[in-house]
């Protein structure tokens, strides 16, 4: 990169207006879905009585953009971006606009809503590499980090305000939350329009003549796994989100065994969500700190530390203040990660790098909750905690034996890689 910096990106980043229209639109519709993520299971359980179908629901949208992110991300970049993204918002504010004309009619059946969950996922698999893309098309390089950690405020924001919300309007009434989740995509559709985005990223070429879906996939693996540094770095990154997903089963266990009920453990949990937020607002400053390869190392030696102190009989609510703990240093590691992919990958490839990584993340997140369960119910919370901590732990001790963790740079190429943060 030369040291010349675009026009915009003198500017700071509150007045990038394509960035900020694309954040608010952004904003409603992640809201919108904290509200449905909610209200669907109720909806389910009022209309079937059952647990598994709600869970049916629920699993049906996942595995839709499960299965499609790789080809999704071989779609977007060969697409018009701009009508990705739109066609879209329309098509999942649309389809949510049905659930809701469904129950003021009284016709919804479980087939409709198992229809809606899987055209939601569909959509959701073109749009967030689509969104990626984007962002990195209207956001200048010197701004990326400022961007994802608005993005972070945005995401831990509405995971707070969501679901809360969604329950009083679902008690407001069934069809309410499925009307502002419509609305909130309406929103989205408005903002993405009137940003204007880029319909491809400079650079990128639209020549895929001859060329398969296949090995348009292969093409973006080969090149990640190429990537040393950026390779390890995101293998670790994923243990330790494996280390972090395992811990809430035996948490909730350590705080009914302190004593707490359902309302301690709501408010113990949201914790995480407190934490996670304010950690979006600093991790810029704690990210200028260390280099991201040394940053990870840190983060993963300070979580082994805190979990550990989890398990000290300081009461129910003690839990509370270790997930504050370390969900604030989260963001400062996952925030110049993203950045460093986001100025490491070609433009032409970036939606399939996106979608590989997001498969790869997808494929371990439901196997973290079921290693979490069985280690509490053979060894207990506290000694699940244990283990949880030395995966942190021994996570910190293979990156300090790995060359290219420890080092950070393989050759003056690379050296952006760790001067990204500045």
């Amino acid at each position: 990169m030369s040291g010349e910096q675009s026009p915009s990106a003198q500017h700071p980043l509150r007045g990038n207006r394509k960035f900020q229209l694309l954040w608010i639109g952004s904003t409603a519709s992640a809201l919108g879905t904290q509200l449905s993520a909610l209200a669907y299971p109720l909806l389910v359980l009022a209309l079937t009585g059952s647990p598994g179908m709600a869970g049916l629901v629920g699993g049906v949208g996942f595995a839709a953009t499960l299965v499609l992110s790789l080809p999704a991300g071989v779609w977007v970049d060969r697409w018009d971006r701009r009508r990705v993204l739109l066609s879209c918002e329309a098509v999942r504010s649309l389809a949510i606009a049905t659930v809701a004309v469904a129950i003021v009619m009284d016709r919804l059946t479980l087939t409709h809503l198992i229809a809606v969950a899987a055209v939601n996922g569909a959509a959701s698999a073109l749009f967030v590499p689509a969104r990626e893309v984007a962002i990195r098309s209207v956001v200048p390089p010197e701004q990326l980090a400022a961007a994802y950690a608005q993005e972070h405020v945005r995401i831990h924001g509405a995971t707070l305000v969501g679901p809360p919300l969604g329950g009083w309007l679902f008690g407001l009434g069934r069809v309410v939350p499925f009307v502002a989740d419509a609305v909130s995509y309406a929103v989205s559709l408005v903002a993405i329009a009137l940003a204007r985005v880029p319909r491809r990223v400079e650079g990128a070429s639209a020549t895929v003549t001859g060329r398969t879906m296949r090995s348009d996939i292969a093409e973006a693996a080969r090149w990640l796994w190429n990537q040393r540094l950026l390779r390890a770095i995101c293998v670790l990154a994923m243990a330790v989100n494996l280390g972090a997903g395992m811990l809430s089963l035996p948490t909730i266990v350590l705080i009914q065994e302190r004593g707490g009920d359902s309302t301690v453990i709501g408010i113990v949990m949201a914790g995480a969500g407190v934490g996670g937020l304010l950690g979006s607002m600093v991790a810029n400053r704690i990210a200028r700190l260390l280099p991201i390869n040394h940053l990870l190392l840190a983060v993963c030696a300070v979580d082994a530390l805190l979990l550990l102190g989890m398990t000290a009989p300081l009461g129910p609510y003690w839990p509370g203040v270790v997930m504050l703990l370390t969900a604030l240093i989260a963001p400062a590691l996952s925030i110049p990660l993203q950045v460093q992919i986001a100025q490491q990958t070609p433009p032409e490839m970036m939606a399939r790098v996106q979608s590989l990584l997001g498969v790869t993340i997808s494929a371990i997140t439901p196997v973290a909750p079921i290693v979490g369960g069985f280690l509490t119910e053979g060894v207990g919370a506290t000694w699940a905690i244990v283990v949880g901590a030395a995966m942190f732990a021994v996570c910190s001790l293979v990156g300090l034996a790995s060359p290219t963790l420890r080092r950070g740079v393989e050759d003056p190429k690379q050296d952006s890689l760790v001067t990204a943060e500045k």
